[in-house]
């Protein structure tokens, strides 16, 4: 095994911050160079083009992120094998996962191009847009197979202990990505169509240029061409992890679409603050995300090893600073979230708004990076279903009907269903801690000479 990529050895706290600085840094690019799309698209064309690469990108962040969840199921895996120094397994999963993901590719793309219109007509795309969102969503769609290829390569090197790798795939795309949104949108004119050839050309240099380090790199175990055959348990497994994972995300990403259609039922103002918050929430959100990410693969790694201790410390860490960072978010938000909100309108009435919602909504960094946490540990523990049952639970009790119901009962202010979503994450982390203590007294039981389960 590649002793700098070993997350079983050494400093805990190290290992955590080390690995989840490049995911971070990753997510940060990749929201960027998605926004950047809007920002070129803006600069040469009319509101139904930034409408349609709106829609587009909203859609394509959707599928992107179940991709992901999916992927993370091979990352796990990895970790685990890597982690019992099981070399044979870990590459019997590289092939595995680069077979059965090709074909998950294929069916994918060509379910998405037959069903491009009529998801169109579900995101009640305006008539002036449906074109031009129905162009950016062929060629995106037929990029899926870049899509699923970096996540898959990513995941892979990930699984290995190496996040840094993946970071310069991302940083690769990101640049080739923003160059010929200038050229295709600037130079050529072609709008939302250039928008889409623009994010697909990069996708395909960044898969491009893993291909190539991944043919050259030392992951720490050899893959071999007889590794590359469909193993069923291996898919299963793969499976297990992945699929409750990327259900949760489809459905958070649908909870936001939902609570999205609640807000702009009240107005064009608050339909914008709602915006605004979202993509603010989201870059808060950053930091405990990489920290899910990195926990989940020094947890594999670790629980592969019998290390259960270093997987435990790693969580508690974990919560130690992606709640203290919520903290920070949550109390500048209370006192400035006009230099937030600020940033994205000039609207006075749209930034008043913005910081009644903010100021509720903000708190949502402080018990989203207990669960985020709790939810890298449990799918790196091969518990992801957990993960799944606290956020559909969340979601159908608390942020859909708390955001309906504050919108009915308080439509003057926007501070009240700001409160749907921390609360929501406040029962997902009071699940994960029940579930996280009584999993844990089980284990104690069974340690104990003449106890049992």
């Amino acid at each position: 095994m590649n002793e700098k990529n070993d997350l079983t050895q050494g400093s805990v706290a190290k290992n955590l911050v080390f690995f989840a600085m490049p995911y971070l840094l990753s997510s940060f690019m990749q929201t960027f160079y998605g926004m950047a799309d809007l920002f070129v698209v803006g600069l040469y064309n009319g509101s139904e083009t930034t409408t349609a690469v709106a829609i587009g990108s909203q859609v394509m962040h959707m599928l992107t992120v179940m991709i992901m969840g999916f992927v993370m199921g091979t990352t796990v895996r990895i970790g685990q094998c890597v982690g019992a120094r099981d070399g044979k397994a870990a590459a019997k999963t590289v092939g595995t996962s680069a077979l059965f993901f090709a074909g998950f590719a294929v069916v994918v793309t060509a379910a998405l191009l037959l069903g491009a219109s009529p998801i169109v007509e579900v995101m009640l795309t305006p008539e002036e847009a449906v074109v031009q969102t129905r162009q950016y969503l062929l060629i995106c769609f037929a990029g899926v197979p870049f899509i699923v290829a970096y996540n898959v390569i990513s995941g892979i090197f990930r699984g290995a202990g190496d996040s840094r790798r993946p970071m310069y795939f991302v940083a690769t795309a990101c640049v080739t990505n923003i160059a010929l949104d200038f050229v295709f949108i600037g130079l050529c004119g072609l709008g939302a169509l250039g928008a889409a050839l623009g994010t697909v050309c990069g996708q395909a240099v960044s898969v491009a240029a893993a291909f190539w380090v991944i043919r050259r790199q030392n992951l720490g175990f050899t893959v071999g061409r007889q590794d590359f055959r469909m193993d069923r348990e291996v898919v299963g497994r793969i499976l297990k992890v992945g699929t409750p994972i990327a259900m949760q995300d489809g459905l958070i990403q649908i909870a936001f679409i939902v609570i999205t259609v609640i807000a702009n039922s009240r107005g064009l103002i608050v339909s914008a603050a709602v915006g605004i918050v979202e993509k603010l929430i989201g870059f808060l959100f950053l930091v405990p995300s990489a920290f899910l990410s990195a926990i989940s693969t020094i947890t594999a790694q670790n629980m592969g090893a019998d290390k259960a201790d270093r997987a435990r410390r790693s969580l508690y860490y974990s919560l130690m600073i992606t709640v203290g960072w919520g903290l920070c978010c949550a109390l500048y938000s209370q006192f400035l979230p006009h230099t937030l909100v600020g940033i994205f309108t000039r609207d006075e009435a749209v930034l008043t708004a913005g910081c009644e919602y903010l100021r509720s909504y903000a708190f949502d960094c402080v018990f989203a990076a207990v669960h985020f946490c709790f939810s890298g540990y449990f799918c790196g523990d091969q518990k992801s279903m957990v993960s799944f049952i606290h956020n559909i639970t969340a979601i159908l009790l608390v942020r859909i009907p708390g955001a309906w119901l504050a919108g009915r009962l308080f439509p003057a202010s926007l501070y009240p269903m700001g409160w749907a979503a921390p609360l929501g994450s406040l029962l997902s982390a009071v699940i994960c801690v029940g579930f996280y203590c009584y999993a844990r007294g089980q284990e104690k039981r069974r340690t104990i000479p003449g106890r049992r389960a």
